[in-house]
């Protein structure tokens, strides 16, 4: 849940990328690490191994103030490895948004849907969580077509189309998760009445903080 102090008009929210091994859950991290500048981010910390990419989690701590209040975005990942399912509820605790990053390539429909099935099992346990779906490596040349790409029990779910290694679709994803998770919290916590903060304007203040182009938030 995330962390709101009114009177300081603080707000921390934490997003979570979830998905099968090698999918490109760090490099979506990477991608969004380099776009922001140097003195509104923190380290990101990384730790590979020879099975998976992240043994632990990613943590890319993004920080910054506006007018209304002021902001601190915790992004993590968690080890696609079946093994590491420990770890993986662990980082989900808390989480305020999860994007879960789909592999595009033919051979990795079953891990994708295995990866989604183990989410969905952690979740149920750590209470409602909004969740996007983002299929990394559409410039693969087999990469499965959009419209026929699963969409894990809800036909109209929208998904985001991504090249995590050259930084397409990385920020349409980051905002449509912080959407996601903005909409979720303000049902519950009031954020736009207590801050007097829409959410357009939340995501335009975060899209100025990274870089963005307003385009990337126009449909979040």
């Amino acid at each position: 849940m995330a962390q709101v102090d009114f009177h300081e008009r603080q707000l921390t929210l934490k997003l979570v990328y979830f998905g099968p091994p090698l999918s490109g859950k760090t490099s979506n991290l990477r991608a969004l690490h380099g776009r922001v500048d140097a003195a509104g981010r923190g380290r990101l910390m990384t730790l590979d191994t020879k099975d998976d990419r992240t043994l632990f989690f990613d943590l890319l701590p993004i920080f910054f103030r506006t007018s209304a209040l002021s902001f601190r975005i915790k992004v993590y990942t968690v080890p696609g490895q079946p093994m590491h399912e420990a770890t993986r509820r662990v980082v989900l605790a808390g989480a305020d948004g999860v994007v879960f990053v789909a592999d595009s390539s033919p051979s990795q429909v079953i891990a994708n849907r295995e990866s989604w099935e183990g989410m969905q099992r952690l979740l149920s346990e750590l209470g409602p969580v909004p969740a996007i779906v983002q299929y990394n490596k559409r410039d693969l040349p087999d990469a499965v077509d959009l419209a026929r790409c699963d969409r894990f029990e809800q036909p109209e779910r929208r998904l985001y189309p991504a090249s995590a290694m050259t930084g397409e679709g990385v920020l349409a994803t980051f905002f449509g998760a912080l959407a996601a998770s903005w909409d979720h919290l303000d049902g519950s916590m009031r954020l736009a009445q207590n801050f007097g903060l829409s959410r357009d304007a939340f995501l335009q203040a975060v899209c100025a903080h990274v870089g963005g182009d307003e385009r990337d938030i126009l449909t979040a």
